[in-house]
């Protein structure tokens, strides 16, 4: 009679995708936020894979956590081997829905650059559909459904513009200001994220102004609204502020511009095929032009032209 051992359990999927996570980024926090999940989640995941195993993978220090010995010597192998498995369900998800591109982007991009073009995108590809996910941070392309990313980065490779930044506000209120040292007399504006953005601006110039503290935003495109709204001067993002520059709802006062070392980057982590929905779309707006169409404009203000599509 033939024997049949028991099999020995495979270990849980989930629980080795946290310890990857947590050993490539550093800390059970920075694999919690990648996830999706709760650091308590990784921290019970990570206990029951060293159940399994019957030893440690991370020695906790009250600074923390670091990789033991084994850890260390693991930790290649699974983030190839899940580096390849995003690229799978990729190529997976492509297949399936080949006419779809998924697209993670900031915010502000979201709002101010890319959604004033999505008429024209619209109409050079009438058989491709754009989902747009707004993030806080840059997605790990290999592991997430995103088929393109588009962020403010450091790298030069895959840059649609540089960032340059600069005062603007309403023209009403530039009418009211003879140079940069009247800006101590009026609120300025700015963003959580780009919190430096107007120390960065005033130290270009010789003589730096003192900047009278506004509001703070927690979304960009909310604080160009209210320098629309004559609230004050915010920093503007050429990229993200063109539109308005054009139709004249914001003007810049003053010629001093600062250009700094990241900008706007398209790029994706995996290869995109000729002839693949991702690959046209990235080309297109790789096509595009530099100054956004302008934005949708409420009711009782000047409807601008239509914005006109580069060619496909």
């Amino acid at each position: 009679m033939p024997v049949a051992p028991p099999r020995p359990k495979d270990l849980p999927l989930t629980a080795l995708r946290a310890f990857e996570a947590a050993a490539r980024l550093g800390g059970f926090a920075a694999a919690a936020q990648e996830l999706g999940v709760t650091p308590g989640a990784i921290t019970a995941h990570i206990k029951q894979l060293e159940h399994s195993l019957g030893a440690p993978l991370f020695a906790r220090t009250p600074r923390g956590v670091r990789l033991t010995t084994l850890g260390q010597q693991a930790l290649p192998n699974f983030t190839h081997a899940f580096d390849a498995l995003g690229t799978a369900i990729g190529d997976l998800r492509a297949a399936a829905a080949p006419r779809t591109v998924h697209i993670a982007t900031l915010p502000a991009i979201a709002q101010l650059w890319l959604s004033p073009r999505l008429p024209a995108l619209r109409v050079a590809a009438p058989d491709i559909t754009i989902s747009i996910t707004a993030l806080e941070q840059p997605p790990n392309l290999k592991r997430s459904p995103y088929d393109l990313s588009l962020f403010f980065d450091d790298t030069p490779q895959g840059r649609l513009a540089p960032d340059v930044i600069f005062p603007v506000c309403a023209p009403a209120l530039a009418a009211r200001l003879n140079g940069p040292q009247d800006i101590s007399r009026f609120p300025c504006l700015s963003d959580a994220t780009w919190s430096e953005d107007w120390a960065l601006w005033a130290q270009s110039l010789p003589d730096p102004p003192a900047i009278a503290r506004g509001p703070t935003f927690s979304l960009y495109a909310l604080a160009v609204e209210e320098t629309v709204n004559g609230a004050g001067l915010l920093i503007g993002h050429e990229s993200l502020v063109s539109g308005h520059l054009a139709d004249g709802r914001l003007v810049a006062p003053f010629a001093s511009r600062v250009t700094l070392p990241r900008g706007l980057r398209l790029w994706s982590d995996r290869p995109l095929r000729p002839g693949s929905a991702a690959r046209l779309i990235a080309d297109w707006l790789r096509r595009a032009p530099l100054a956004s169409p302008s934005p949708p404009v409420t009711q009782g203000a000047c409807k601008p032209p239509p914005p006109t599509a580069p060619a496909p």
